[in-house]
């Protein structure tokens, strides 16, 4: 199916696309690498009236660390994310930016784009949410910070202003002695997950962890911070039955719908299953092992 007709605009600065929005209209959208929002399009259930393509604006792809926290601009591509070497120190987020859809979507889908598009299917919005993460965004007359936990509203709905756009992600590095994991289920690379789940643990000793973050994606329509599951962790010693008992609470949490994915049951044992073995490989990277995560795929021995 084609998508509706649209009127295409390319920016060449984020201010200049930030007043191209505000002119064209609520209706009209911004382009980034597209990877969610064009087959919205040719499904028609997205129907802009106007692109302004930001893929011509340059200095806006940029990884860098400043301080105490990685600056990822709008553009920055999944592949580049997966292998920048800034982001190997914080593992989930390149356990994420590895796993996303195949190596084609990887080279043209970027962080800004996903986040703003607010797929429930999305992988950024659970990994950003376990760790502090805030959205710097540009309007015609102003830029503003905001905290990603007010950044989602609902399904496809964020908190920017019509005109508004994300000019930068900015993720602040975890303390030491932490470590996080994040892990999906797909019944192949190109599709959606199943479920999703992200963990993010800080670690007062090697076996006591001081704080957890524990967030659920695809089983909701916004990513789910399971905070009854964080609590069996926060402040308690990692054993086998707090595992157990976070992938319980975070069972709980789920707010699976039947679909071509699974059903609801379905979904929900398969997010306890996921919390549990993100915990186990979470908590040994705190410790300071190197260990491997990858998405799952139906089928895989």
């Amino acid at each position: 199916m084609y998508s509706a007709a649209f009127r295409y605009v390319r920016a060449k600065s984020l201010e200049e696309a930030a007043t191209m929005l505000s002119e064209l209209g609520e209706e009209a959208k911004a382009l980034a690498g597209g990877q969610s929002l064009i087959p919205l399009m040719k499904l028609r259930l997205s129907k802009p009236t106007a692109l302004v393509d930001l893929n011509f604006v340059p200095g806006i792809s940029q990884i860098e660390k400043r301080g105490n926290a990685i600056h990822f601009g709008t553009l920055a591509r999944h592949a580049q994310i997966e292998d920048s070497e800034i982001v190997a120190r914080i593992p989930i987020l390149h356990d994420c930016a590895a796993g996303i859809a195949d190596v084609q979507v990887r080279n043209r889908g970027t962080i800004g784009g996903s986040l703003a598009e607010a797929d429930p299917t999305g992988d950024w919005g659970p990994v950003l949410l376990a760790l502090s993460t805030e959205v710097a965004c540009s309007g015609p007359q102003k830029t503003r910070t905001i905290p990603l936990s007010q950044f989602f509203l609902d399904a496809y709905t964020t908190a920017l202003a019509p005109g508004e756009l994300v000019r930068e992600v900015i993720v602040k590095i975890p303390p030491r002695n932490s470590g996080g994991a994040y892990l999906a289920f797909k019944r192949c690379a190109p599709v959606y997950a199943s479920a999703t789940a992200a963990v993010q643990l800080a670690m007062q000793d090697k076996d006591t962890c001081s704080d957890a973050r524990i967030v659920l994606g695809c089983v909701g329509l916004l990513p789910i911070l399971a905070a009854e599951a964080e609590r069996e962790l926060s402040g308690h010693k990692i054993t086998p039955r707090a595992v157990h008992a976070a992938g319980e609470a975070a069972m709980a949490a789920a707010e699976p719908q039947s679909d071509m994915r699974g059903s609801a049951e379905y979904k929900r044992v398969l997010i306890g299953s996921l919390v549990k073995r993100a915990i186990e490989i979470a908590l040994r990277r705190a410790r300071g092992e190197h260990v491997e995560a990858s998405h799952e795929y139906a089928g895989r021995a």
